[in-house]
């Protein structure tokens, strides 16, 4: 990828890290922000959204280096196993730990006398239907090969990236990480064929104008 197209693609993350966090804050937090809109608490307004958007971009920060370290493990996974197959073999048994993880250590530390572990399924289910959704994405805009390790990606990275907050019991910062984590995973991972293909047509363009320029330096004049 060009340098052009990885400041890019990191100012475009930031943005939709903000721009989810805010939309997500306000809906999530409304109860205590209804008042605001009501009497028209302008200041206050504008100061909830710039704390949303600051950490709508610390998410995203957060998301970018899960995003970057997932691409190497991904090449190490590969020359490891010598194999896509076993290697994407490996990536569903740590999909399907992650997820187990998600739900029964949260059950374990989290859940109140006599409460049912069904509560604790919602967010595992909220990320595997958008892990397998941008996943068959990908692979249709891609290969079927694409698919294990976007799931992996969708599912175990936002899971490792999600885990400052899994370690507390508070849904709003809950769900506040894990929608703008899950948009800024998804963006990326679907924008990066698009970017990686500008990328060699840009590159292309600069050796043809390269060849070009040397062939008219190296030209012989008509006599």
């Amino acid at each position: 990828m060009t340098s052009r197209n990885l400041v890019r693609l990191f100012m475009t993350t930031l943005g939709v890290g903000g721009l989810t966090t805010a939309i997500v804050g306000f809906i999530i937090r409304w109860n205590e922000m209804q008042s605001y809109f009501v009497e028209f608490k302008i200041g206050d307004i504008l100061s909830a959204l710039i704390w949303f958007i600051v950490m709508g971009f610390l998410f995203s920060a957060i998301s970018q280096m899960g995003f970057f370290a997932y691409l190497t493990i991904h090449r190490f996974g590969l020359g490891i196993f010598k194999s896509v197959s076993l290697w994407n073999a490996v990536q569903v048994v740590l999909i399907l730990f992650a997820l187990f993880d998600l739900v029964y250590l949260r059950y374990e530390n989290f859940a109140k006398s006599g409460q049912t572990i069904f509560p604790f399924f919602v967010p595992a289910l909220i990320l595997l239907a958008v892990g397998v959704a941008c996943a068959w994405y990908k692979m249709k805009q891609t290969n079927k090969q694409a698919f294990i390790p976007a799931l992996f990606f969708m599912i175990v990275v936002t899971v490792v990236e999600w885990v400052p907050v899994l370690r507390t019991n508070s849904k709003n910062w809950l769900f506040l990480m894990m929608f703008a984590l899950i948009a800024c995973n998804a963006y990326q991972l679907l924008i990066l064929h698009k970017l990686n293909t500008q990328s060699e047509k840009e590159r292309q363009e600069r050796l043809n104008r390269k060849a070009n320029a040397s062939k008219k330096l190296t030209k012989k004049p008509s006599v």
